[in-house]
């Protein structure tokens, strides 16, 4: 089970892929992806222990210089974060959904991470940049007033970086638009 992660994402494709090089040769760390998004932008995900994240994901901030757009660090991330991510959860039935959206990739995980700690939700998808203009968001479900609890937590936890965009809570969503963030 992944307990830790890390992410730098980056304005080169060319630097993100030195910089993923560079991070997996600095510490004991595995790769979840690396790969390019849009608009021309390099993400990094890794996992490990805490220590070997953080010497990696500063290797990476290294390397990286000014082609760093943004980086995180969850030394203990929720559970459903990284299903979220590959966009592999299940979901029983329709709910209320909250939309959480983001200028930048780590601050969308960031409020992700953040959301699914603060009430009993559900992630639906945490969108990375990919035919999106380079934004990211999230969807969860749950109960109406888990949901809101949830929005509110995973704005803020992102809102010091300045690039939160804009939340929305869905009370009693129509059963096509569910389905269509399935």
């Amino acid at each position: 089970m992944i307990r830790s992660i890390g992410l730098i994402e980056l304005s080169s494709i060319a630097k993100g892929i030195a910089t993923a090089d560079k991070m997996l040769k600095a510490a004991e760390v595995q790769l979840i992806f690396s790969k390019p998004v849009c608009p021309g932008k390099y993400i990094i995900l890794i996992t490990g222990e805490v220590g070997a994240v953080k010497s990696s994901i500063a290797s990476g901030i290294s390397e990286g210089g000014h082609f760093i757009v943004d980086h995180l660090l969850i030394p203990n991330v929720h559970p459903d974060l990284i299903e979220a991510i590959n966009c592999s959860t299940e979901i029983g039935s329709v709910n209320s959904v909250g939309i959480i959206e983001f200028y930048s990739i780590a601050a969308s995980i960031i409020a992700a991470d953040a959301a699914a700690k603060a009430a009993q939700v559900k992630l639906i998808e945490v969108r990375l940049g990919i035919g999106i203009g380079g934004k990211s968001y999230v969807t969860l479900t749950g109960n109406v007033s888990a949901v809101k609890v949830a929005v509110e937590a995973g704005a803020n936890a992102a809102g010091d970086t300045g690039m939160f965009i804009n939340k929305e809570v869905i009370p009693s969503p129509r059963p096509e638009v569910f389905q269509s963030l399935l």
